[in-house]
């Protein structure tokens, strides 16, 4: 079964993009694509499609505001520059929310949780996660609710991790593997290091091969990593 989707974004080069990665998914389907939400809207009046993957900064109606505007939305892979709407992306029960700029391999990740919602391809025994900007996380003989963005770093430490927050002083240690985080956490994290994933948005410094959170924390990048992070560093650097 093929998921009709339509692709929204006011910038041509972020939308040629997008529309390249879904032709790349073998189950997604591209019924249009828009260069604002109004016309995205005017297109929805005549036609339905079973996904949007949809840009949030956009002039004239924002994507967020488009999306709530739809009496019954179809599901949304929300995709954005700006990190600060990740927890508003969530609140409005987005699938996915991918931080610009996004590979293919993160698009594929947001395409399958699509496909899992409208097929029900998810194993029976497997408990759906929650599109919430919440997880919950076993700790000794307690389940903690962590907030997903109060999340700083994320430290391996043999079989268990160590998951920094902005809101306590000590991590809270948790028996879970770095691929089972790095799957569940948004696209605004990145790993960096076999033993770190970092939230974006929290970075105060890097510094030659190093990536500085605070005063007293230094995480290294890997060299396996160094390449994506310098990628993602260089959509952002501000020159003269």
């Amino acid at each position: 079964m093929k998921i009709r989707c339509l692709a929204i974004d006011d910038e041509p080069l972020a939308l040629k993009q997008l529309v390249a990665y879904i032709g790349k998914v073998p189950f997604l389907e591209l019924a249009a694509q828009c260069q604002s939400a109004v016309e995205a809207r005017t297109f929805l009046e005549n036609d339905t499609v079973d996904a949007i993957f949809c840009d949030i900064n956009m002039p004239d109606l924002s994507g967020m505001d488009f999306v709530k505007s739809l009496a019954v939305p179809p599901l949304v892979v929300f995709t954005t520059a700006y990190s600060e709407y990740a927890v508003e992306g969530f609140r409005v029960n987005a699938v996915d929310y991918l931080l610009k700029p996004f590979g293919l391999q993160e698009f594929q990740r947001a395409a399958q949780r699509l496909q899992e919602r409208l097929e029900g391809t998810r194993p029976a025994d497997e408990v759906p996660v929650p599109d919430t900007d919440t997880l919950f996380l076993k700790t000794d003989y307690r389940i903690v609710n962590v907030n997903i963005p109060d999340i700083r770093y994320v430290e391996a430490m043999s079989e268990y991790l160590k998951v920094w927050l902005d809101s306590q002083p000590k991590p809270i240690v948790t028996f879970l593997s770095m691929k089972k985080m790095e799957e569940r956490l948004p696209s605004y994290f990145m790993r960096i290091h076999r033993s770190y994933i970092i939230n974006l948005t929290k970075i105060k410094e890097v510094n030659k091969n190093r990536v500085i959170m605070d005063a007293d924390t230094y995480l290294p990048i890997g060299d396996l990593y160094k390449e994506a992070f310098q990628r993602y560093l260089s959509t952002r650097f501000l020159t003269r």
